[in-house]
C-alpha cells in the first residue's frame, strides 16, 4: 500500500469508527464488511496509464480503457462534472459486481425502508460487497413480512470523499452504457441531498441522460445515435410502466381492505403488471434487458428499486430546459435544491413539472 493509499484507508477506517460509536453495535459486521471491501478495492487499483503502459495487459483491455480516458475527459470538459481522480484508476475485482444492494418495503406499502448513516445520512437501500452478506440481510427482513429485492451494481460512488475507480464490472461495456455510468456517479459528486435518494438518483440519471446525448453528437454515426435513442425510449417505457403499477398498489395500501382481501388484490395487481410488460415488448424489437427482473413474482421493493431512479427525472430535464440547456446554471440551482428542507425541496420540484410559480 502507497502513502496515498495509507491516508485514505486511514480516513475511511476513522469514519466507520465514528460510524460505530453513533450507530451502536448493531451495525458493527454491517461496518466491518464495509471497511474491508473498501480496502481490497484500493489494494487492486493501478493507474490507468500504467495498465495501458504494461505489456502484459490484453491489448483489448487496454482499447477499453484508452476508451475510458477519453469519455472521462469528456465528463469534466463538456459536462462540468469534477476533474479529479475518479476514473483515473482501474481496478478487477475478480466478480460480476463490485456490490449487491438489498431493497425492503413492507408488504402493503410501496415506501422503501431506509438505511441511516453518519455521513451518508438515510437512504432507500443497503449495499455489501459479498452476494452472501447481502442474502443473509435479504432474509432477516423477509422473514420480518417485508418485500425484499437483491441485484448486483457495477459502481457506485463514494460521494467524492475518494476517487472511484474503472472496475472490470463494467469496463466491457459498450461505451454508451460506460459513458453513462461515469457521468452519473460524478453527478453525485456534483449535489447530494442527505436522506433523499429519490432527488440523488434522479438527478443523476438526468445527468446520465443529457451526458450521453451530448457526447454522441460530438462524434456517433446513425447507427450509434439510433441505438442510445431505442435505449433511451426502452428505459422510460419500463420506467413508466412500473410506476403505473407503483401507483395502484399505493391506491390499494391506502384501503381498508383485510390483509387476506388486500393480499389477493396485490397479487392480481402484480400479475397485471407482469402480463402488460409481456405485451410491451413486442415493441422492443427482440430486447430482453428486463427478463431477470420478472424471472419470479416482482413486489413492493422492486418497484420502489425502479421508482428511486426515475421518479423526479422528468422534474431535473424540465430544469434543465428552464436553464436553456446550460449545465452549469443547472447543477447551481441543484445544488441550491439540496440544502433545502425535503419538504420545500419537493415542493419546488414538482413545480417544476407542474408550474405555478416555479423555482
Amino acid at each position: 500500500m502507497n502513502r496515498q493509499d495509507a491516508r485514505r484507508a486511514g480516513i475511511f477506517i476513522v469514519a466507520a469508527c465514528l460510524a460505530l460509536l453513533v450507530s451502536g453495535c448493531a451495525n458493527v459486521g454491517y461496518y466491518f464488511q464495509s471497511v474491508s471491501g473498501q480496502l481490497d478495492i484500493w489494494r487492486r487499483e493501478r493507474p490507468v496509464e500504467e495498465v495501458i503502459a504494461d505489456p502484459a495487459v490484453p491489448a483489448a483491455l487496454k482499447e477499453r480503457l484508452a476508451r475510458v480516458l477519453e469519455i472521462r475527459a469528456f465528463a469534466s470538459r463538456e459536462l462540468g462534472l469534477p476533474d479529479n481522480a475518479s476514473y483515473r484508476s482501474y481496478a478487477d475485482l475478480d466478480r460480476p459486481y463490485v456490490a449487491w444492494i438489498v431493497f425492503a418495503a413492507p408488504e402493503f406499502s410501496v415506501q422503501p425502508l431506509q438505511s441511516c448513516f453518519l455521513f451518508a445520512g438515510c437512504v432507500s437501500y443497503r449495499g455489501f460487497f459479498a452476494r452472501e452478506d447481502a442474502e443473509r440481510y435479504s432474509a432477516g427482513l423477509a422473514a420480518e413480512g417485508n418485500d425484499v429485492y437483491v441485484g448486483g451494481v457495477p459502481a457506485y460512488s463514494t460521494l467524492g470523499w475518494f476517487a472511484d475507480p474503472v472496475l472490470n464490472t463494467f469496463i466491457q461495456y459498450p461505451d454508451t452504457e460506460i459513458a453513462r455510468l461515469i457521468f452519473h456517479e460524478l453527478a453525485h459528486q456534483v449535489a447530494y441531498a442527505r436522506d433523499d435518494t429519490v432527488f440523488n438518483e434522479s438527478f443523476a440519471v438526468a445527468v446520465e441522460q443529457e451526458g450521453v446525448r451530448r457526447w454522441l453528437a460530438v462524434g456517433a454515426d446513425a447507427e450509434e445515435l439510433r441505438q442510445f435513442e431505442r435505449s433511451r425510449r426502452i428505459r422510460a417505457e419500463f420506467s413508466a410502466l412500473v410506476q403505473k403499477y407503483r401507483s395502484r398498489l399505493d391506491a390499494l395500501y391506502r384501503t381498508r381492505l383485510a390483509p387476506d382481501a388486500m393480499r389477493d388484490r396485490k397479487r392480481a395487481i402484480l400479475a397485471e403488471l407482469a402480463s402488460e410488460y409481456r405485451s410491451l415488448t413486442a415493441g422492443w424489437g427482440g430486447h430482453r434487458g428486463y427478463e431477470s427482473w420478472f424471472a419470479g413474482t416482482p413486489n413492493n421493493a422492486q418497484l420502489a428499486s425502479v421508482a428511486v431512479y426515475s421518479q423526479q427525472v422528468p422534474a431535473f430535464e424540465a430544469l434543465l430546459a428552464r436553464e436553456g440547456g446550460s449545465l452549469a446554471r443547472f447543477y447551481a440551482v441543484v445544488k441550491e435544491l439540496a440544502e433545502l428542507p425535503k419538504a420545500e425541496r419537493d415542493l419546488r420540484i414538482r413545480t417544476l413539472v407542474h408550474p405555478v410559480t416555479g423555482i
